[in-house]
């Protein structure tokens, strides 16, 4: 093995972090797509190997680190189908864009800080290459009933 290589999955461990076993799509659409360099990422629930960790609508009384831990999960499994996608997370050069997806009442306005759990899992493993645009938004369901889902569009080496 070469020295540089899993230098992503080393940082995602030392935060006490790892990959589910999979991420299974939940209807009839492909966990990712490859066009060129740039790999487009469907959406992920806050799952734990296809079983979800946080449901939602938010409540009035939520716990925003709660909350965030579960956006963070939905970019733990996008890492999983990034991973799968060319079979290291060290492939990726710039993280692009995520889109992320809050279930919660009207009038709710925290949403962006709760995507924050996942923009701020790839900045903490990519550095400056994981800082990405953002679209965060509250919805009145998701699958599942997941709480957050998170998509994403990341640029990719040549080779990879």
């Amino acid at each position: 093995m070469v020295e540089h290589e899993n230098v992503i999955e080393r940082r995602l461990a030392a935060l006490g972090l790892s990959l589910p076993e999979g991420a299974p799509s939940r209807a009839n659409f492909l966990p990712f797509r490859r066009s060129g360099n740039l790999l487009f990422l469907a959406g992920q629930i806050c799952e734990w190997n296809g079983e979800p960790q946080y449901l939602g609508p938010v409540g009035p009384d939520y716990d925003l680190a709660t909350a965030k831990k579960a956006a963070e999960l939905c970019a733990i499994n996008l890492l999983f189908n990034i991973r799968v996608a060319t079979g290291s997370l060290d492939s990726v050069t710039a993280v692009l864009r995520l889109g992320a997806f809050v279930a919660a009442p009207a009038g709710f306005g925290e949403g962006p800080k709760i995507a924050d759990g996942a923009s701020e899992l790839f900045i903490n493993l990519y550095g400056e290459v994981g800082r990405h645009a953002r679209t965060a938004v509250c919805v009145s369901s998701l699958p599942a009933n997941a709480l957050v889902e998170v998509d994403a569009i990341v640029e990719l080496s040549c080779g990879k």
